[in-house]
């Protein structure tokens, strides 16, 4: 009778997968930079918005003050969690975004009965807002990529946004290059314009209030 211990259980495939996989902010960035492999122009960028980048976001759109927010373009998330800790408890956040392995991402790591995410593009903005019965935004923060994009659909998202906000309402996106204003001034005029050096790449953020 042999006296040798049994031999363990080689773990599966799947679960060896699984332990690999980086968590948290660093299975973001993994998740971040997959998403620009596979659509560069829309991702525009290899890595989520740093914590600095964050914050001026959320001071410039006065985050902490608005009833309503909508996020263009929030893609892993890391944005939209900071939109979330500075909103008021009753606040409401309409996220959009177009990729749909991002919204996925969302869907699943994002629990908060504030947040609807819908799957789309940002010229559907007004669409979405009717059909989750939300009032006009008090903020909208954008992420997406003007300088990528088809020159008629970046002035269908520019003139979708002045639209749908109300006096005094504010519009903030982070861009590494300046086309967004280009698109947004013949709607809202001239923005204020501030650089975030403490992200990857330094980005430019620009801020509208509609007056």
């Amino acid at each position: 009778m042999s006296m040798n211990p049994p031999r363990a259980a080689r773990p599966s495939r799947s679960a060896a997968i699984a332990r690999a996989l980086p968590t948290g902010p660093l299975r973001d960035s993994a998740e971040f930079l997959r998403g620009f492999v596979r659509s560069p122009a829309q991702v525009g960028s290899v890595v989520p918005s740093s914590r600095r980048l964050e914050q001026r976001l959320v001071r410039s759109a006065a985050i902490a003050q608005a009833a309503t927010v909508v996020e263009l373009g929030p893609g892993t998330g890391g944005t939209t969690a900071a939109l979330l800790r500075a909103m008021q408890p009753d606040a409401r956040l309409l996220a959009i975004e177009l990729d749909a392995r991002f919204h996925r991402h969302l869907s699943g790591n994002l629990n908060d009965p504030r947040l609807s995410l819908e799957l789309g593009g940002a010229q559907q903005l007004e669409e979405f807002l009717e059909r989750r019965r939300l009032p006009p935004p008090d903020a909208i923060v954008s992420g997406i990529p003007f300088s990528t994009m088809p020159p008629e659909v970046s002035d269908r998202i520019a003139a979708a946004v002045a639209r749908v906000l109300p006096h005094g309402g504010r519009f903030v996106a982070y861009q590494v290059r300046a086309h967004v204003a280009d698109f947004m001034r013949p709607y809202l005029g001239a923005p204020r314009m501030e650089w975030e050096m403490v992200n990857v790449p330094p980005v430019r953020v620009f801020t509208w209030t509609k007056g």
